[in-house]
């Protein structure tokens, strides 16, 4: 079995109509792409030449065409296993807040969009592990838990490219 820690995953997060909580954005991949229909988050590989943050940046950028107003790294870290390839997969976990007039602008990997509330969003995504970080994002980030601050990612530090 092989290890690897290349990966991000993003959830993308705005304010809901009324402003009293949450929606989350999923993105429904391309029937001819690698698990065609089925509902994902923003999710990428790191290339040798940058960081998890600037890999998860530029990954929503390119999948949904979105930049953060706010942005988290979050406590953990989601693991999966492939079969295909015998894998065992790490991905460091971000949380993105956007504005809620932001435009989703996809890119050919997905073909639809949704987005889903708060309470509906465990019942929406595949994963035990997303549903673990999506618990732990909603403690510590939505609901300001005692390390948001800590979490937070500084995106005026960041190189630019």
């Amino acid at each position: 079995m092989k290890a690897r820690h290349d990966m991000i995953t993003v959830f993308v997060v705005r304010p809901d109509e009324i402003g009293r909580s949450h929606e989350f954005l999923q993105m429904r991949r391309a029937a001819d792409d690698y698990m065609g229909g089925t509902w994902q988050l923003v999710r990428g590989g790191i290339e040798s030449d940058e960081t998890a943050i600037e890999a998860a940046l530029r990954e929503m950028s390119e999948e949904c065409g979105m930049t953060p107003r706010e942005f988290y790294r979050l406590g953990s870290v989601e693991s999966y296993y492939t079969a295909i390839d015998d894998t065992l997969w790490h991905a460091v976990a971000f949380c993105a807040v956007v504005d809620r007039q932001q435009p989703v602008k996809l890119n050919a990997e997905h073909d639809a969009f949704r987005w889903i509330s708060r309470e509906q969003m465990p019942g929406h995504t595949m994963w035990a592990s997303e549903r673990q970080i999506l618990a732990d994002l909603c403690r510590n980030i939505l609901d300001d838990g005692p390390g948001k601050p800590y979490l937070r990612v500084n995106l005026g530090n960041l190189p630019s490219s």
